[in-house]
C-alpha cells in the first residue's frame, strides 16, 4: 500500500476536495461521480434483498474473513465482502463499527458501485481487477474521509474471473501497509477455497491442468495480466488482440469434435500453433490446448518432429513420441506428459461438449466486459465513439461507423424520443482495423444524411437495432458527393447492423456495425449485443455532453469574473497572463485586477483561491467583487486585507463545522501613487512581489507576511512602502509560478528563474510575460498561474500644483485666485468657473469642519483635472438636502453637480476630499440655470 499524504491544512473538519497528491484515476472517478449527481454528504444506496446466503462465494469466504477479522482484534477495523456486481453480501466489525456502516447505508445487499456512492475501493477494484487503496481524502463521500479503505479482488482459479472483492476499512491514522499484504493473502485463500468448493468435474479438470503444469513445466495463460508464463521461462510477449485471438481459437478447438490443431498468424511473421489434447479423469472428460510459437525473430520452434495433417500441413509434435505412444496404449489414461518441449505452454482446459453457440456466448460476454472497462474512460464524445469502434473491430464487426447529432456535440439537449427525418448528424468515428488507418474512404468530422428507407434511417426513426444488407453502391455517394466508409470493405453487399445511441429517453446518434460480405450475417443475439454496446456508449456520450455544457457554463462564469481588458492608466502600463492548471477545463480560482483610485493612483491585486473548478471560480468572483468594493473606499492595503479576512471568517449562513470555500485564500494588495512614486503593499499568505528598477537588478520586495484569509485573525496585517522610480517594473503573481510539482519543489530555483526573466525580458511587457511563462513545465503548470506586470510612470512636476493654507476663512479667496492662475497656465481656463466653485466649497468645509491644522490644496492635471483638499479631521463628508431657509448644506451637492466624480479617502491623520473634472474645450457646457438649481432644494411640502 503506497502512502498518499493528506494535503496541508486538511483536518477532521476539512470538507474541501483536495487535488494535490491525488492520483489521476481518483480524479477521474471524482469527475464521473459529480457527473452522476452523487451527493457528497450522503447517499441512499440501492439494496438487493434477494441475496443467496449460501452462495459459493460466501461459503468460501466466511471462514477466511472470520480469521482475518480476528487477526485485527483490538483495532477498529471493518471487513466487507462484495460480489462481482458490487453488492455487499457479508460484513464483519465491532457493534460500533457495524452501527456506523448502517448509518452510511452499507448494509448487506447494498450496492457500493461508483454509480451509486462515488469513489470507493470496491468499485475501483471491480473496475481495474487489481488491489486498490483509497486514502482518506480521496473518498468522494465526506463521511468516509477519515478512513483508509483497502480492497483486493477474489479470483476464481477456473478461468481467472473476478468473483467479488474484500474491503478492509481502518481509521487513516492507524493504516499500515502490512494490512494490505494480509488482505491479499486472505483473498488468495478465498480463491483456493473456491476451487475446493468447485464441482467434481471442474475439480478433476483443474487437477489435470495443474499436473500438466507441474510435470511438463507448462503453465496457463494468465487471464488477469494476459501474459503467458511457465516454470523456467517466459513466453513471447503478445498484444492484447493476439491474446484474445488465441483464447477464442482455443475455445473453438475444445468445442470441436474433429479438429486437433490450428495455426494462428501473429504480427511480425510469427505463427502460434495450437494443439488439442484429450484429458480423462474419472467420469470427467475434457481437453487441453497447448500453444507454441514459430519464427520468433528468426528462431524456429525446436520441436521433436512433425506429423502430416489430413490437409497436407506439417504440424510440430509437442510431446515425445514414446509418451504419446504410451498414452495411446490400451487401458492407459491419456494425461499430459511428464515433460514437454521447451517452448510449449498450456493455454486452456475445458470440456469438449461445449458447443459453438456457447463459445460465441462467452465471446459476447467477454466483449461486454471489455466494453464496461474501456468505454467512457474520458469525458470526450469523440474519444468515446472511437473506443466503441475499436472494441467492436474485429471481434464483432469489420467496420464501425459512429454518427452523433450535431446539437449533442455542442452540448445541447437532444430532442426527446426518436429522431425526426432531416436531423443533422456528424460522423465522429470510423474504424476498420489498423490496416484502414489513413485510408481515404469517408473520413470523420463531416455532416451525414441518410435518405429515407435506408436501414440507418429506420434505426433512427424506430429507436431500435436494425439488421440488413447494405450494398456498397448505395452508400458510396451522398448528396455532397462524399464517399462512405463502407467502401473500405470493398465492392458488393455487406451485412449491416445499426444500433441507436439512446440515453435517458433521447436518441443521441447511431452506431453502424458492418461485416464484409454476407457469409456471417447478424443474428438476433447480435442485435441484443449491439444494443447493449450502444447503450453503454450512449450513457458515456450523454455524460460527456452534460460535462461539455457545464464546462461551457464554467468557462463563461470564469471569463465574466476575470478582467476582460486591463484599464489604460496614466500611472502604469499593464500586462497579464492567466494559465489554468487544467488547460481543458480552463477554470480556476486565481485572479488579478487593476483598479483606478482617486488621485491618479492605482490598486494592483493578485489572489489565489484554494482548489479549482466551478466552486473556486465562483469564490474568486465573490472575493474580486469584495476587493473592488473595498478599494472604492480608498482604504489602506492592510485595512482591505483585514476586511477581507473578516468577510471570509464570518460568512453568514455557514454552519459551525463548515468553512467558507474561500478559507485559505492568499492575496497581495498594492497601491501605487504616481505623484509620490511610492508603492504601498500588504500580503495575506501570498508570495511577495518582484521589482526591477531602471539600471538595477530584479529583486523581491520585503513585505511583512500575514496569514491567509479566513484563519480568524491570527495576527494583524501590516503594509510596507517602497519608492519606485519611473520606469520600474513591478511583477505580482500566484504561487503556481513557483511550483515544480504538486508540492512547491525548489522554490528558490523557481524564484531565481522569475527574477532572471525580469532582468532579460526586454522593453515590451507582453514579451516579458511570455518569457516568464516559458519557464513553466512543458506540460503546463501544476497549479493555476496568474501574473500581473506593471511598468509604473511618474506624474511630472509641471502637472502638479500644491499649496498649504492656515485654517482661516480668509484663505478661501486666495485659494480661488491661485487656482485661477494655475488653470490659465495649463490652458484650462474653460474650467475656471466650475473649479473655482469646487475649490471654494471644499476649502470652506475644511476650514469650518477640519479642526485645527493647515489646509492643503492640490491640483493634478492629466486627461482630467483633479482637485484635492486635505485637512486633519476624520469626519465623513456627505450630501444632505437643505431646507429653503438654511444658508448652508448645499456645498457638496454643488460639487457633485459640477464634477464627474468626487469622494473622500482617509489617511493615518486626517482625510482628503477630491473632485474630478473632464475638460471638454470643444464642447463648452451650457450656461448654469440658477433658478433650476435653487428649485432642486425646494421643500417637498
Amino acid at each position: 500500500m503506497d502512502p498518499y499524504p493528506t494535503p496541508s491544512g486538511g483536518g477532521p473538519g476539512d470538507r474541501t476536495q483536495p487535488v494535490a497528491g491525488v492520483r489521476p484515476e481518483i480524479l477521474a472517478s471524482w469527475q464521473r461521480s459529480r457527473s452522476l449527481g452523487i451527493d457528497q454528504e450522503g447517499v441512499a444506496l440501492p439494496v438487493e434483498r434477494d441475496l443467496d446466503p449460501d452462495s459459493r462465494l460466501i461459503r468460501a469466504a466466511a471462514p477466511v474473513l472470520d480469521h482475518l477479522y480476528e487477526r485485527f482484534s483490538g483495532v477498529p477495523v471493518t471487513v466487507a465482502l462484495a460480489d462481482s456486481r458490487a453488492n455487499i453480501v457479508d460484513r464483519w466489525g465491532t457493534p460500533a463499527g457495524l452501527e456506523l456502516m448502517d448509518a452510511a447505508s452499507l448494509v448487506p445487499g447494498a450496492n457500493v458501485d461508483e454509480r451509486f456512492m462515488g469513489t470507493s475501493s470496491v468499485s475501483m477494484v471491480l473496475s481495474i481487477r487489481a488491489p486498490f487503496v483509497v486514502v482518506g481524502h480521496e473518498h468522494f463521500l465526506h463521511g468516509l474521509k477519515e478512513l483508509t479503505c483497502m480492497a483486493a479482488p477474489v479470483r476464481d482459479p477456473v478461468g481467472g474471473t473476478v468473483r467479488g472483492a474484500v474491503n478492509l476499512s481502518v481509521p487513516r491514522a492507524l493504516a499500515d501497509p502490512g494490512m494490505a499484504l494480509v488482505l491479499q493473502e486472505a483473498t488468495e485463500r478465498i480463491g483456493e477455497r473456491l476451487l475446493e468448493l468447485s464441482t467434481a468435474r471442474e475439480l478433476e479438470l483443474m487437477r489435470s491442468f495443474q499436473r500438466a503444469r507441474e510435470r511438463g513445466g507448462h503453465t496457463e495463460l494468465d487471464l488477469g495480466s494476459g501474459e503467458l508464463h511457465r516454470l523456467g521461462g517466459l513466453a513471447p510477449p503478445l498484444a492484447s488482440q493476439e491474446r484474445l485471438m488465441l483464447l477464442e481459437r482455443a475455445v473453438e478447438l475444445i468445442s470441436s469434435a474433429g479438429e486437433a490443431f490450428a495455426e494462428v498468424p501473429l504480427a511480425g511473421s510469427r505463427v502460434a500453433v495450437l494443439r488439442r489434447r484429450e484429458l480423462h479423469h474419472g467420469d470427467a472428460e475434457g481437453a487441453a490446448v497447448e500453444v507454441s510459437f514459430e519464427d520468433i525473430r528468426g528462431r524456429g520452434t525446436p520441436g521433436r518432429g512433425t506429423v502430416t495433417a489430413p490437409d497436407g500441413r506439417h504440424v510440430p509434435l509437442l510431446d515425445r513420441p514414446a509418451e504419446a505412444a504410451g498414452a495411446d496404449a490400451p487401458g492407459a489414461t491419456a494425461e499430459p506428459p511428464a515433460t514437454g518441449p521447451a517452448d510449449a505452454w498450456l493455454l486452456l482446459v475445458g470440456e469438449p461438449g461445449v458447443s459453438r453457440l456457447a463459445a460465441e456466448a462467452r465471446g459476447r460476454l467477454s466483449l461486454l466486459n471489455e466494453a464496461g472497462t474501456r468505454l467512457g474512460t474520458t469525458l470526450d464524445m469523440w474519444r468515446t465513439a472511437e473506443e466503441l469502434a475499436r472494441i467492436a473491430v474485429p471481434r464483432f464487426a469489420d467496420l464501425v461507423v459512429v454518427d452523433l447529432v450535431e446539437g449533442v456535440l455542442a452540448g445541447e439537449e437532444p430532442p426527446p424520443g426518436r429522431l425526426r427525418p432531416g436531423t443533422a448528424l456528424r460522423r465522429v468515428a470510423v474504424w476498420a482495423g489498423e490496416d484502414s488507418r489513413g485510408t481515404p474512404a469517408g473520413g470523420v468530422d463531416v455532416p451525414v444524411d441518410y435518405p429515407d428507407g435506408t436501414p440507418q434511417a429506420r434505426c433512427l426513426e424506430t429507436g431500435r437495432p436494425v439488421s440488413d444488407s447494405v450494398p456498397t453502391a448505395a452508400l458510396s455517394g451522398s448528396p455532397a458527393g462524399r464517399a462512405h466508409p463502407v467502401g473500405l470493405l470493398g465492392e458488393g453487399v455487406h451485412s449491416y447492423l445499426g444500433a441507436p445511441l439512446s440515453a435517458r429517453g433521447s436518441v443521441l446518434g447511431l452506431a453502424g456495425f458492418y461485416r464484409r460480405g454476407r457469409t456471417r450475417p447478424y443474428e438476433q443475439d447480435d442485435l441484443t449485443l449491439a444494443g447493449e454496446l450502444a447503450a453503454r456508449a450512449a450513457i458515456s456520450v450523454d455524460n460527456a455532453r452534460h460535462y461539455r455544457r457545464e464546462h461551457r457554463a464554467s468557462l463563461t462564469l470564469q471569463r465574466s469574473l476575470l478582467p476582460h481588458v486591463l484599464p489604460r492608466l496614466s500611472a502604469a502600463e499593464l500586462a497579464s497572463r492567466y494559465l489554468p492548471a487544467d488547460a481543458r477545463a480552463g477554470v480556476g480560482g486565481d485572479w488579478f485586477d487593476a483598479i483606478p483610485l482617486s488621485g491618479m493612483r492605482v490598486a494592483l491585486v493578485v489572489g489565489d483561491v484554494p482548489g479549482n473548478g466551478l466552486q473556486a471560480a465562483a469564490t474568486m468572483g465573490r472575493l474580486r467583487t469584495a476587493v473592488r468594493t473595498l478599494a472604492g473606499l480608498d482604504l489602506l492595503p492592510e485595512e482591505v486585507l483585514a476586511h477581507l479576512d473578516d468577510l471570509v471568517s464570518r460568512t453568514p449562513g455557514e454552519s459551525d463545522d463548515e468553512q467558507d470555500p474561500a478559507t485559505g485564500t492568499t492575496c497581495l494588495y498594492a497601491v501605487y501613487d504616481p505623484v509620490s512614486c511610492r508603492c504601498t503593499a500588504a500580503r495575506a499568505g501570498h508570495p511577495p512581489p518582484a521589482v526591477l528598477t531602471p539600471g538595477g537588478r530584479a529583486r523581491l520586495i520585503d513585505l511583512p507576511g500575514g496569514p491567509p484569509l479566513g484563519l480568524g485573525g491570527i495576527q494583524p496585517y501590516e503594509s510596507a512602502g517602497v519608492d519606485l522610480p519611473a520606469g520600474s517594473l513591478l511583477a505580482m503573481y500566484t504561487d503556481g509560478l513557483l511550483k515544480e510539482d504538486r508540492g512547491y519543489g525548489d522554490t528558490d530555483v523557481r524564484t531565481g528563474r522569475l527574477l532572471d526573466s525580469l532582468d532579460h525580458g526586454g522593453p515590451g511587457l507582453e514579451d516579458v510575460c511570455d518569457r516568464i511563462t516559458d519557464t513553466l513545465p512543458s506540460g503546463g503548470p501544476y497549479d493555476d498561474v496568474a501574473l500581473l506586470l506593471a511598468r509604473v510612470h511618474a506624474l511630472s512636476e509641471d502637472r502638479v500644483a500644491v499649496w498649504e493654507f492656515p485654517s482661516d476663512p480668509s484663505v478661501v479667496a486666495r485659494a480661488r485666485a491661485l487656482t485661477r492662475d494655475q488653470l490659465a497656465a495649463w490652458g484650462l481656463s474653460e474650467l475656471d468657473f466650475n473649479t473655482g466653485l469646487v475649490v471654494s466649497e471644499l476649502v470652506t468645509n475644511a476650514v469650518r469642519y477640519g479642526g485645527r491644522g493647515p489646509v492643503c490644496l492640490r491640483l493634478l492635471r492629466d486627461d482630467s483635472l483633479i482637485c484635492e483638499v486635505s485637512d486633519r479631521s476624520n469626519t465623513s463628508p456627505r450630501i444632505r438636502r437643505a431646507a429653503m431657509t438654511e444658508e448652508g448644506g448645499r456645498g457638496l451637492f454643488l460639487v457633485a453637480q459640477f464634477t464627474s466624480s468626487w469622494g473622500a479617502r482617509y489617511m493615518p491623520q486626517g482625510k482628503t476630499v477630491w473632485a474630478e473634472q473632464l475638460p471638454q474645450p470643444e464642447q463648452p457646457g451650457p450656461e448654469t440655470d440658477e433658478q433650476a438649481l435653487l428649485a432642486m432644494f425646494d421643500d417637498s411640502g
